[in-house]
């Protein structure tokens, strides 16, 4: 036996799916066989798989084609959203977008690590809340626990692993904030104040 060891994966007492073991492995199969070899034009039926299987998703939702869920009972979408080109949510906790968001091709936003500081490894899951209008930019990585304000911004390539302030502008790996987002004024808006 050795000493002074940094993790013993033997020791490791699994993840939390929220759901069956089953009901997960019935849905990975379901999406690899048939949600994401499907063509672009198919968001309806990418919706209609996502909520079979208990994901809650606005109306105009676009997920584009390789689009990766984990557990899609963890996943709410509000209304407007676009989730580009082989995005992927690691929904191992709830994954919450609003409406108005864009999530960009090849973000990943991961809800679960591991506890490095404990020889078994024990896994962490922390809830992921990306408020109305943000944009999570291609290649993206929100970490456990991130909430991004309304209307902020996560930049290319960025590492984001602390909350996000509305109206923010964050980028770089880790993400630092770069700019405040400024707000558009919207002649078509009938809202009365």
């Amino acid at each position: 036996m050795r000493a002074n060891r940094f993790q013993d994966l033997s020791r490791f007492a699994g993840t939390a799916r929220g759901r069956e073991a089953w009901r997960a492995q019935l849905w990975w199969l379901f999406q690899s066989l048939l949600v994401l070899p499907t063509p672009q034009f198919m968001f309806a039926w990418r919706r209609f798989a996502l909520v079979l299987f208990g994901a809650k998703i606005g109306k105009r939702v676009l997920i584009r084609p390789g689009v990766r869920v984990t557990y899609p009972w963890n996943v709410t979408i509000g209304d407007h959203v676009w989730i580009g080109d082989n995005a992927t949510l690691y929904s191992v906790a709830e994954i919450s977008i609003g409406s108005h968001t864009v999530i960009s091709q090849d973000a990943y936003l991961c809800a679960g690590t591991h506890d490095h500081r404990d020889i078994t490894f024990p896994f962490k899951a922390s809830p992921i809340r990306i408020a109305d209008e943000c944009w999570v930019a291609a290649r993206a990585f929100i970490g456990p626990g991130v909430k991004m304000g309304q209307g902020a911004i996560a930049g290319a390539g960025s590492i984001v692993m602390g909350s996000v302030a509305p109206a923010t502008v964050v980028a770089g790996n880790p993400a630092k904030v770069v700019r405040p987002r400024p707000r558009q004024s919207d002649e078509n808006d009938t809202t009365e104040i």
